[in-house]
């Protein structure tokens, strides 16, 4: 590991290793860029604790627990939360945001229901995040309106709506669309429990419907949709279903590095 990591905390070098960085630790916005990458390519999105009536604990410890020293993922509410702690851990400036999410919402506008960080580097403002189960930014988006990023062959940009406050966009087949909107209101860590709660116990929420697992690839991506495992490379989608728990485990395993804990279970 690079000689740089030896002296911080234990706690902070575990969730380095985690993710596979070894780099330098300056704080700028390369290293912001790198951990952000590294973070959406090793711990996965997942709702599976919800669908298992596992209850979600907001607080740091238990998250850091299920991520760094079991190797789990979660959703935007863990995994926001512990990076935004990582990054704290580090040295940056971090400010917590409640989001509203566009893509796919059936009857708009949204409900506050994400979380979101604003970060510093460099002078400049930074949207972060390592929270959504579909295709967003890899990389930190400057706060800069109608700023386009070119992210592979994808491409996104912020825009400043009057009522709903900066929108993050991408651009796909030339036209731009919402993702998520935010405005730049701090939260504090508790402000996220009741909407936690409401993602956790809702009949209508998405998150106790049908299994959302997603991790980015060197290839692509994978995810699971419902029980159907998809993984994408630039040769085409691998659909399948495991058709017995064994196989369904070690698709889980392979694919997203996931073990479930069966004791867990409530």
């Amino acid at each position: 590991m690079n000689d740089s990591l030896i002296q911080i905390k234990p706690e902070v070098r575990a969730y380095l290793e985690r993710i596979g960085y070894d780099g330098p630790l300056d704080l700028n916005g390369r290293l912001l860029g790198d951990l952000q990458e590294c973070h959406v390519h090793t711990v996965p999105y997942e709702n599976l604790d919800i669908l298992r009536g596992v209850p979600i604990s907001l607080e740091i410890a238990d998250i850091y627990d299920k991520i760094v020293v079991r190797r789990r993922g979660g959703f935007c509410f863990e995994l926001n939360a512990l990076f935004g702690w990582l990054l704290r851990e580090l040295g940056f400036t971090v400010t917590d945001y409640f989001a509203r999410f566009w893509r796919d919402e059936p009857n708009p506008p949204p409900k506050r229901r994400h979380q979101v960080l604003r970060v510093e580097a460099d002078g400049h403002s930074y949207l972060c995040d390592v929270g959504v189960g579909g295709i967003v930014p890899r990389k930190p988006i400057r706060m800069v309106a109608e700023l386009e990023h070119e992210q592979g062959d994808e491409a996104y940009r912020l825009e400043l709506d009057s009522y709903f406050g900066w929108m993050l966009c991408e651009r796909k087949r030339g036209e731009w669309s919402r993702i998520y909107s935010f405005t730049e209101e701090p939260q504090l860590p508790q402000d996220y429990a009741m909407a936690s709660y409401w993602c956790e116990h809702a009949p209508d929420s998405i998150f106790v419907q049908n299994a959302m697992v997603a991790i980015r690839t060197k290839e692509g991506r994978n995810t699971i949709a419902g029980k159907e495992f998809r993984i994408f490379t630039p040769g085409g989608v691998r659909a399948f279903t495991p058709q017995t728990k064994p196989e369904y485990d070690e698709a889980l395993r392979e694919f997203f590095g996931i073990v479930l804990d069966d004791s867990a279970r409530a």
